[in-house]
């Protein structure tokens, strides 16, 4: 690859990454806000609404298209890498919010010390379940993604992003809910209502963003003339 296609594969590599970390890190920083989304009616599942969840769910399908976007691209050891870096930007992120909030507020501060601990004053509990639902996920979701790579031959791309996204958005779905419940956070009487709720609106997400990866594998692959199961080794990174 010629030293301009290797460095405008790094800048999109990096920019990849950018937009992952900021969709972990903003889903970690509003998901104590909890809407009602109703397309097929007013539905309950085991005592729970259907798709009563939190807004901390809207950008987090993104980290997994990403995800499946650069395995594709530049492989199982560039999307781990990203992963790593996501996990490690959510832990920081935390801590800023952590010792911000422990900082007193002057009289004229535009937003109190009330206000701030209720916008961000995040359940440490709530955010250690989201970060080991997250952490399973993804690398389930690259692992078996290049499963099916391997497999199919880097052929059938609707294959191991579909599957690869189901699987690991079970394990997230029922590891975060099963662990605010064991903490106590979230009743065990919603258990099963929050599971199927939540996996199925990941599920339906997933299946609209199929489309999207075929889109910007068809682009990257044409940019850079890649073959079908063709990745990009970047040798500056």
């Amino acid at each position: 690859m010629k030293p301009k296609d290797q460095k405008l594969a790094f800048k999109l590599y990096l920019y990849m990454g950018a937009l992952f970390i900021t969709s972990l890190v903003v889903s970690n920083l509003i998901f104590q806000k909890f809407f009602y989304w109703q397309p097929f009616g007013d539905i309950t599942v085991f005592g729970a609404p259907l798709f009563e969840i939190s807004v901390g769910i809207l950008p987090y399908p993104v980290t997994f298209l990403i995800t499946d976007l650069i395995s594709e691209i530049f492989g199982q050891k560039k999307a781990n890498q990203i992963v790593t870096a996501g996990i490690f930007a959510s832990f920081f992120s935390m801590l800023i919010i952590l010792v911000a909030n422990y900082a007193p507020a002057i009289p004229a501060s535009p937003v109190g010390d009330e206000t701030f601990t209720n916008v961000f004053g995040l359940s440490p509990l709530g955010v250690l379940a989201s970060m080991l639902a997250y952490l399973f996920a993804q690398y389930i979701d690259i692992s078996i993604y290049h499963f099916w790579k391997r497999i199919t031959k880097g052929r059938y791309l609707w294959v191991r992003n579909n599957f690869s996204t189901f699987a690991s958005q079970f394990v997230d779905t029922f590891t975060v809910v099963g662990l605010l419940c064991i903490f106590g956070v979230l009743p065990w009487d919603k258990f099963y209502g929050l599971i199927i709720s939540g996996f199925l609106f990941k599920v339906f997400i997933a299946v609209l963003d199929t489309p999207l990866l075929y889109f910007f594998v068809y682009i990257i692959r044409k940019r850079f003339n890649l073959k079908i199961g063709e990745e990009i080794t970047l040798s500056n990174a």
